[in-house]
């Protein structure tokens, strides 16, 4: 088989692989843990800080957005990356153990680079 022959059939089988691969992966739906909202993140990352006190019963964030929590004195950074449709969540689904807070709400506003 020539080197042409052999490159084309290696190229096609690479990119083959590569489309299962992205398929699966957004095929893949949310796992019920807190990956489903975003991930956490360095503290420098956060474009602004949010204060939860016994008053708190709700936040507004975009989707995209990192932001830092102080909750009593502790705080967390989080990178906010949610499933489409998913508007709203409570807080305790992404906070770290140990970190005590009340009932607070996350409202999830979809990301301002993809409005129409």
């Amino acid at each position: 088989m020539s080197n042409f022959k052999s490159n084309v059939i290696t190229l096609a089988l690479i990119g083959l692989t590569s489309t299962a691969m992205m398929a699966s992966a957004q095929a893949a739906g949310p796992s019920g843990t807190a990956a489903d909202y975003g991930t956490l993140a360095p503290a420098t990352a956060a474009a602004r800080t949010i204060v939860i006190n016994g008053d708190t019963k709700w936040v507004n964030v975009e989707n995209g957005e990192t932001v830092q929590f102080s909750v009593g004195g502790q705080t967390f950074t989080w990178n906010f990356s949610t499933f489409p449709g998913t508007t709203s969540f409570d807080l305790s689904k992404i906070s770290p153990a140990g970190v005590q807070f009340g009932n607070v709400r996350v409202y999830v506003a979809s990301n301002p680079l993809y409005r129409g």
